[in-house]
């Protein structure tokens, strides 16, 4: 597929989006990019946002099925990743598949899962499979992972490790509405008299992974590449910093940059690709240390430096 005609495919699942949710244009921008990338996205920021409601809605418009799984403390692995049951009627043992094999899975609130469940989620991000009694059982592609964490309220949280932080391709904050769009919020739910918002579906699983393989195709200049390691090398040198982005990192933000390039129907990647993605792709790969900590210091201040130290390459 053609970078011209993913981008008028995508524009469609825009369209269809915007259909449940109302403005927040440059955080759906970026959610579309992370899908089209094939990666996990978290999604940190307060209740009532609209984060179920994006997600349901991307999966809806993309022609992918969905799965919801509430985290909490009691949750066992088994009960998102399926398990072995006795069938009497047979005399034998059968898997039942769990919420995990779907394409889009919602973990909301991630944070409140203990680490067990936090380790078979892990699995399948990184491996795209499930490993039980029987064996491993592989997942459906695509697979991607939206979840959700709430940064304020930590009491019976277990924080995430930076292992499956790390796992994440981007991290992303929905922010509040304007008092516009909170007024057309307002106005839609009068409107259509009910709760429930159905968005319809513009593509099909096919070609959402043609789009992404095509995503895949997307020219990279060597100049573009030395950009990427340069910028991500900065995180790493920055005295604030504990720990700066790994090579995942670079990974990471050079498979954004493809999806952002493809989303805006060019062949090739520009700088700009690499700077609009870097702080959502790199910000929560950073650990700072205590003191900078302390006077409100985060991962994001280490990025921006990164970005104002590190010179943008002229490409053709």
């Amino acid at each position: 597929m053609r970078a011209e005609e993913a981008r008028a495919r995508l524009a469609t699942v825009r369209e269809a989006v915007h259909t449940a949710v109302v403005g927040r244009d440059a955080v759906l921008e970026r959610l579309l990019t992370g899908l089209v990338a094939d990666g996990h996205i978290l999604l940190e920021d307060l209740p009532g946002l609209g984060k179920t409601l994006i997600a349901r809605s991307f999966a809806s418009a993309l022609g992918l099925t969905f799965s919801r799984v509430q985290f909490t403390a009691d949750l066992l692995p088994h009960d998102i990743t399926g398990g072995e049951f006795f069938d009497a009627a047979r005399s034998v043992f059968t898997f039942r598949p769990g919420p995990i094999f779907t394409h889009v899975l919602l973990a909301d609130e991630i944070n409140r899962a203990p680490p067990k469940v936090q380790s078979a989620l892990l699995e399948a991000m990184q491996e795209y499979q499930v490993t039980g009694e029987s064996g491993s059982r592989a997942l459906d592609r695509p697979f991607l992972v939206l979840a959700t964490q709430n940064p304020i309220e930590l009491e019976g949280t277990y924080p995430l490790p930076e292992a499956q932080v790390d796992r994440f391709l981007m991290r992303l904050t929905v922010g509040y509405p304007t008092p516009q769009e909170e007024q057309a919020i307002l106005a839609r739910r009068r409107e259509r008299r009910k709760d429930a918002v159905d968005v319809p579906a513009v593509l099909d699983r096919e070609t959402f992974l043609s789009i992404q393989g095509a995503a895949e195709e997307i020219e990279v200049d060597p100049a573009i590449e030395q950009y990427v390691v340069a910028l991500v090398g900065a995180t790493r040198t920055d005295p604030r910093g504990e720990v700066g982005a790994s090579p995942r990192g670079s990974l990471a933000l050079l498979k954004l940059a493809r999806a952002r390039a493809l989303l805006q129907g060019r062949e090739f990647v520009v700088p700009d690709d690499v700077k609009e993605n870097a702080l959502p792709g790199l910000a929560h790969r950073i650990v700072v240390k205590p003191e900078p900590w302390i006077r409100g210091v985060r991962g994001a201040d280490v990025v921006t430096s990164a970005l104002d130290r590190t010179p943008v390459p002229k490409v053709p």
